[in-house]
């Protein structure tokens, strides 16, 4: 679905990805995992062109991405989450959610959305009138994912989202992107220096080290690997 080949990019002159070749399949969650600085946040910023590319392909469904803009990359299907959780803390929740229909002409089919948002986080719905800042952090992620439903996205992009949560919030945060994969069909790229969360709901996972794919394989394949339990997982799992 998302093919990333022999990437090279980076920053004004500066290069960060040397050559990293990912891929991403239908229905599937893979984990981009490794230390600080390595490239991991890059990775994504890459594909939404929010960097600047210097060799390799990005493809999706045989389509380049390549010099897209981002208004033309959320029309193909691809939602990207940054650092922070953006929301407009000036708009209602609803408000928010409804920022993502603007391209959608029938009034029926945007009330249909927004009531699937609301029964996968009933907490939207109870605060619905709220202003966006008024939320907490692990409200204003579930804010943020509501919004990529009404967006009917194919890909989803997430860099860091269990940032600043707490444990009991980013477990919820991570069973809510395992429910968006098997029931929504979602293809996920998630970014996360929680690497042990990571790799629990993951697929497959890469682990990136200055700028280059060094390990690559499913759940398991990470959890018996020696240099992952000592290095990112505190010797022990």
């Amino acid at each position: 679905m998302l093919e990333i080949k022999n990437l090279h990019s980076g920053y004004n002159g500066l290069e960060v990805l040397k050559g990293v070749s990912i891929s991403l399949k239908k229905k599937e969650i893979v984990a981009l995992i490794g230390p600080n600085g390595a490239g991991k946040s890059t990775v994504i910023k890459s594909i939404f062109n929010l960097t600047d590319i210097t060799g390799g392909h990005i493809v999706f469904d045989k389509k380049s991405l390549i010099g897209m803009k981002s208004y033309e990359l959320i029309k193909e299907g691809i939602c990207y989450v940054n650092q922070g959780r953006t929301v407009f803390g000036n708009l209602t929740i609803k408000e928010n959610l409804e920022i993502g229909t603007k391209h959608y002409k029938d009034s029926k089919k945007i009330k249909e959305l927004l009531e699937k948002v609301y029964e996968k986080f009933p907490v939207l719905k109870e605060r619905e009138k709220d202003y966006a800042s008024v939320l907490s952090g692990g409200q204003q992620q579930m804010l943020v994912l509501g919004r990529v439903l009404m967006q009917k996205s194919k890909i989803l992009l997430l860099d860091e989202p269990s940032l600043g949560l707490s444990p009991i919030l980013q477990k919820e945060i991570f069973s809510t992107i395992k429910k968006l994969r098997d029931e929504e069909g979602l293809s996920v790229l998630i970014v996360e220096q929680n690497a042990r969360k990571a790799i629990e709901i993951a697929d497959r996972t890469y682990l990136l080290e200055d700028g280059k794919i060094v390990l690559e394989g499913s759940g398991r394949k990470f959890l018996n690997n020696k240099k992952i339990k000592q290095v990112y997982l505190g010797g022990r799992y």
